[in-house]
């Protein structure tokens, strides 16, 4: 069919779509190319929810217009929630784009590209999977999936975030069966992979009537334990299960229970906040209030020994004052989190917050950004630097993408049950890739940690050539 060259922008979801589409686009037949310059079909795939994402999709699909020009058979497509949002206007706003494609739309792309192929006009196709919905698995080229892989549970949401353009984008929340999320992970475990993400917008509010009912009446509660209990049953080659993003208010005594009871959970769960005021969460429509929240996590933490915990906080948001923002670095400082992403306000159209002033100063917003960050590192390092001299459990995902190795030695980079970054040396010629390995945390950085290898299991090691992944011992093994 021809080559296929896709650049993705936004979240973890937006990246669990490329695999999707590259998968598509396999099956029938299409290959990958080294850059947008050698494809026969470039897809822009989108996220509308940061500001910045849109401008560098204008960006980079410019860049593509004298290609276009010289090669008027090469297919631009977008895709992705800015395609959700913007439809025909897209192809009025970018002339030399032929197609725009939903994030329902996917399983669709080979014959709206080969269609363009044919000759037919330019064409936006974005209709939600309302009554069916399909969710579509990942096959991996060759059959060997990655140490860590994707399992989408849900699309679309039903929280009201005054700030999201999720719902519009992404539509209401639908539920993929239990039976094929765990047929998935049974498949990626098989093809190798060691690690599973879940994946949904609000992924624990996730609910199939297959499934036993909810532990309690409390409308928090929703049947996602009981998934993550069904797998940890059901897979038990599943080295490792996480879960990205909850909303706090399903983070409720049954999930907390899981993670004091099922060993295959990481001890880690990114659990988005958005601010640390009460006045700002009630305009952000959240939904919860700062000390449900905090109990909340305290509760996460205390389930699992080292339990860490990871956030997302907006700042500038419309009317916050000096007042609400220094609630965001208390609640920062007395939840103890590892890490967060950080971002500016800014005005998504469509959304309910765009009805109310954008008064915050753009510089208030950088300085309160600046602080955020500032603890936020500080927090971070703190907590790198207590590892330094214990031992850790890592999941080798590949090569290191930068620093140098002595000779005849490479650096591997990988991630504890914590999502820790940890590099570490081995020989060259020897492939770690999907081992869990003990390494002894020698050094820590800004951001990640320097370990050792135990010896053990550097001698376990196989080399590179002919080794399937699939056949790889779990090293480090108490």
């Amino acid at each position: 069919m021809g080559s296929y060259f896709v650049h993705t922008f936004g979240c973890q979801m937006n990246a669990h779509d490329s695999e999707r589409m590259e998968s598509v686009l396999f099956a029938h037949g299409w290959v990958a190319a080294p850059s947008a310059e050698e494809a026969d079909l470039v897809v822009f795939n989108t996220c509308s929810v940061r500001e910045r994402a849109e401008q560098k999709l204008r960006s980079e699909a410019g860049k593509l217009a004298p290609l276009k020009r010289r090669r008027p058979d090469l297919v631009i497509c977008v895709a992705g929630c800015v395609a959700q949002q913007e439809g025909e206007r897209l192809l009025r706003q970018i002339p030399h784009v032929d197609l725009v494609v939903g994030p329902d739309n996917i399983a669709e792309l080979p014959a709206l590209v080969l269609d363009q192929q044919s000759g037919a006009p330019p064409r936006a196709h974005t209709v939600f999977d309302l009554d069916r919905p399909r969710f579509l698995p990942v096959s991996y080229a060759g059959g060997a999936a990655p140490p860590s892989a994707w399992v989408t549970t849900m699309k679309g949401c039903d929280e009201r975030c005054s700030f999201c353009i999720v719902p519009t984008t992404r539509g209401p929340e639908r539920y993929r069966p239990a039976d094929e999320i765990v047929e998935e992970i049974h498949h990626v475990v098989g093809a190798g992979a060691r690690e599973v993400t879940l994946l949904g917008q609000t992924v624990d509010s996730f609910r199939d009537p297959g499934l036993p009912p909810p532990a309690s009446a409390d409308p928090d509660e929703t049947q996602f334990p009981h998934l993550l209990a069904r797998i940890a049953r059901e897979v038990p080659g599943l080295l490792r299960l996480r879960y990205t993003s909850p909303h706090p208010r399903h983070a409720t005594p049954s999930l907390v229970q899981a993670h004091a009871t099922l060993d295959v959970l990481a001890r880690h769960v990114h659990l988005p906040v958005q601010s640390g005021s009460d006045r700002v969460l009630r305009r952000m429509i959240r939904r919860y209030t700062r000390a449900e929240y905090v109990t909340r996590a305290r509760a996460l933490q205390e389930a699992r020994p080292d339990l860490t915990l990871s956030t997302d906080v907006i700042v500038g948001f419309p009317g916050e004052t000096d007042a609400d923002f220094e609630g965001t670095l208390a609640l920062v400082r007395e939840v103890g989190f590892v890490s967060l992403f950080g971002f500016k306000y800014s005005e998504r159209p469509g959304t309910p917050a765009s009805r109310l002033a954008d008064d915050v100063p753009e510089d208030v917003k950088a300085d309160r950004l600046r602080r955020l960050f500032e603890l936020s590192e500080s927090q971070g390092k703190a907590h790198l630097e207590r590892l330094v001299g214990g031992t850790e459990r890592v999941l080798v995902e590949g090569p290191s993408k930068g620093g140098s190795a002595g000779a005849g030695m490479q650096i591997v980079t990988g991630r504890t049950e914590r999502n820790e970054i940890v590099h570490m040396e081995i020989p060259e010629g020897v492939d770690a890739t999907g081992a869990v390995v003990s390494a002894s945390i020698t050094r820590a950085y800004k951001h990640s940690l320097r370990g050792e290898i135990a010896p053990a299991d550097l001698r376990r090691m196989p080399r590179s050539a002919g080794r399937k992944r699939r056949a790889l011992p779990v090293l480090g093994a108490p």
